[in-house]
C-alpha cells in the first residue's frame, strides 16, 4: 500500500506539547482511510516513538482491510459471471453436518444484496466463532436466506448424500424466486442454472455466506441438544466422533439424534 509522503511538520509543530499520545491514539481509532494522508501530514514527523508505533499499527490495519476487500471482490467472480449471463437472483448454497455421528444435516441458500460486504467472510470452518456469529447477524439482516434441515432418522432412511440434496433443495425453495445457483460440490434436481464448485465456500462469497448460516444454525441446535442429552459433548464437538462423544456412547448409549446407519453406532 502506498502512502503520500508527509510534506512538513507544520501541523504537528502547531500542536506540539498539547496533543498527547493517548489523544492521538483515540483519534487514530476513529480515522477513515480517506483521511489518512491528512493524518500523515499532521503526525507523520512526530518524533515520539509511541506516535510512530501507532501510525505503523494503523497502516497495517488499513493494509489488512484493503487485502480483505480485494479478496472479497475476487470471490465475487462467479456471482458477476452469472449476472452477466442475465441471472439477476444468484444464490449460494452450502451444507454443514455430513460427517457427524449425531444431529441433522443443515443446508442454507443465500442471495446477497447489491453492495453487500462482510470483511473476512470465508469458509465457515476457517472463521472463529465470534467472526461467524457477526457475519451471520449481518447476513440475516441484509440477505435473502433459506434453511433446510434433515434430521438423523431421515438420514438413516435415505443416506447422507440424498439427505444433503434434500436439505439443499428445501433451502432453495424457501428463497422463492431464484435464477441461478452456486453450489458447493453438489448438483441439485432443480430446473435452474447451476454451477457446482469444489471447495466453493472458499471461491464464492455467496457460498461462504451459506456455509456460515448453515454452521451457525447447526451449532446452535447441537448446543440445545447438549442440554437435552448431556455427557456427549455436543456443545463442543457438534456431533462429530470425538473421544468425549465416543465415551458418552459407551456410557449412556444411543440417543434419538444419533445416526444409526453410521459406524460405530450401527454395530452397537
Amino acid at each position: 500500500m502506498k502512502w503520500r509522503k508527509p510534506c512538513g511538520n507544520r501541523a504537528f509543530l502547531n500542536r506540539r506539547g498539547t496533543v498527547t499520545i493517548q489523544q492521538i491514539k483515540q483519534r487514530l481509532q476513529q480515522v477513515r482511510y480517506e483521511e489518512w494522508n491528512d493524518i500523515l501530514m499532521e503526525f507523520g514527523q512526530d518524533p515520539r516513538a509511541g506516535v510512530q508505533a501507532l501510525i505503523r499499527q494503523k497502516e497495517r490495519q488499513f493494509k489488512r482491510e484493503q487485502e480483505l476487500r480485494e479478496d472479497f471482490e475476487r470471490r465475487m467472480h462467479y456471482e458477476r459471471e452469472m449476472k452477466a449471463e442475465g441471472h439477476g437472483l444468484v444464490a449460494g448454497v452450502d451444507e454443514v453436518g455430513r460427517g457427524p455421528l449425531a444431529g441433522p444435516v443443515v443446508a442454507a441458500a443465500v442471495i446477497l444484496p447489491e453492495g453487500f460486504y462482510a470483511a473476512g467472510l470465508n469458509d465457515s470452518k476457517k472463521m472463529t466463532k465470534a467472526a461467524r456469529e457477526a457475519a451471520y447477524d449481518l447476513i440475516m439482516e441484509q440477505a435473502t436466506v433459506g434453511v433446510g434441515i434433515v434430521e438423523a432418522g431421515v438420514i438413516d432412511d435415505i443416506n447422507i448424500y440424498e439427505a444433503t440434496k434434500l436439505a439443499m433443495g428445501e433451502a432453495v425453495r424457501q428463497l422463492g424466486d431464484v435464477e441461478a445457483l452456486l453450489i458447493d460440490a453438489m448438483k441439485l434436481d432443480l430446473d435452474v442454472r447451476q454451477l457446482s464448485l469444489i471447495k466453493g465456500d472458499a471461491k464464492s462469497v455467496s457460498i461462504a455466506a451459506a456455509s456460515v448460516v448453515a454452521k451457525v444454525v447447526r451449532d446452535r441446535m447441537m448446543e440445545e441438544y447438549a442440554e437435552l442429552y448431556p455427557g456427549y459433548g455436543f456443545e463442543r464437538n457438534a456431533g462429530y466422533g470425538t473421544d468425549t462423544h465416543l465415551k458418552g456412547l459407551e456410557q449412556f448409549g444411543v440417543t434419538p439424534i444419533h445416526r444409526r446407519s453410521f459406524a460405530p453406532i450401527k454395530h452397537m
